[in-house]
């Protein structure tokens, strides 16, 4: 069990420390490494008032509707929305007493800091069952970096015992968009104690929009919605979440795309010898001796990925979304094999 704080951690997306860490490399960096969708939902003209007035709060409750529907929640009133996840982590662990928070990682390092935040003592366990001890229990469904998939019976079990002792569970979705949707605990928050996270940026390539939502039983929606206040969804975010989240025949045909690319990225890493461990359609995770060094000659060539200084061997990509991002992925990684390879010979002799 990993004792943590609540200093704030590096996450990838950051073109500034991409360009102080690689000074020399081509520009535009390609930024694979978060899990946005690099093909973004289509973009539209939004009319002025949308930016000149305060949202209106029946617009708020037809986002809700809409995102019940996309999310498969039992309705509008199990949706809290907000400007983004992130704000909602802090205001989620505190739904119950500050105790003993346990998130099942290695994970996304925000919920441990966000419980920590809250008054609890966060740790970072590796084994499932462990969370039963917990007074806040945290993991994330779809895992990233590593994609690992929690089933959806073992949630409820957990959930369960937690709500039996005044315990919470909290399940961040943030990738189940692109995830096996049967082990999602959206439509199981009725029976109270479970608060499922759903991110609207990543699958719709919009993470700049700031958008997000609560799932929970309607009195915890209502009270994270109140926390929250009015207008905490800004007019742009609620256009776009609308239109977006309803749009079903888009995100059908994403969801082929995205496979289709995740494959082909598997098949491109493969040729030079770095195999695929796991990840989603979203990003690929990767566990090799060689990560540091690929993370730097890629880096170098500006091609960004994600690292992980806690996990040498482990690297996070996401997707290219051009021909000419893909092609610059190639270059690099012939680049890097060649050198990879040459230095093995010179060992050999």
């Amino acid at each position: 069990m990993k004792l943590l704080g609540i200093a704030a951690v590096d996450h990838g997306g950051s073109l500034g420390r991409a360009s102080a860490l690689f000074p020399h490399a081509p520009m535009p960096f390609v930024d694979l490494s978060t899990g946005i969708n690099p093909h973004s939902y289509p973009l539209f003209d939004l009319p002025a008032t949308i930016l000149s007035r305060l949202p209106e709060a029946e617009r708020l409750r037809e986002l809700a509707g809409i995102a019940a529907n996309a999310y498969g929640a039992p309705s509008a009133m199990h949706v809290a929305a907000a400007p983004g996840t992130q704000i909602l982590l802090p205001r989620v662990a505190s739904l119950v007493r500050p105790g003993k928070a346990l998130v099942l990682g290695p994970t996304y390092a925000e919920h441990a800091r966000a419980a920590a935040i809250a008054g609890h003592t966060a740790a970072e366990v590796g084994d499932f069952d462990a969370l039963a001890e917990a007074d806040l229990a945290v993991l994330v469904n779809p895992n990233n970096p590593d994609g690992r998939i929690v089933e959806r019976e073992k949630l409820l079990r957990l959930a369960g015992e937690l709500r039996a002792r005044g315990g919470l569970l909290v399940v961040d979705e943030a990738f189940m968009d692109v995830g096996p949707a049967e082990h999602s605990l959206a439509g199981d928050v009725c029976a109270g104690g479970i608060v499922v996270l759903r991110s609207f940026g990543k699958f719709f390539g919009l993470a700049g929009m700031r958008l997000g939502f609560a799932l929970a039983d309607p009195l915890t929606a209502e009270r994270l919605q109140a926390q929250l206040g009015p207008w905490a969804v800004a007019g742009p975010a609620l256009e776009y979440g609308v239109r977006a989240l309803a749009d079903t025949e888009w995100q059908a045909g994403m969801r082929r795309r995205l496979a289709a690319d995740a494959e082909r990225l598997d098949a491109l890493f493969g040729r030079y010898g770095v195999a695929v461990a796991g990840g989603t359609t979203l990003f690929r995770y990767l566990v090799l001796p060689e990560a540091a060094h690929l993370f730097s000659a890629l880096g170098e060539r500006g091609i960004l990925l994600r690292h992980f200084a806690e996990r040498p061997q482990v690297l996070r990509a996401g997707l290219p979304g051009t021909d000419e991002e893909w092609q610059r992925l190639e270059s690099a990684l012939a680049g890097w094999a060649s050198r990879r390879d040459d230095a093995l010979k010179e060992i050999g002799r």
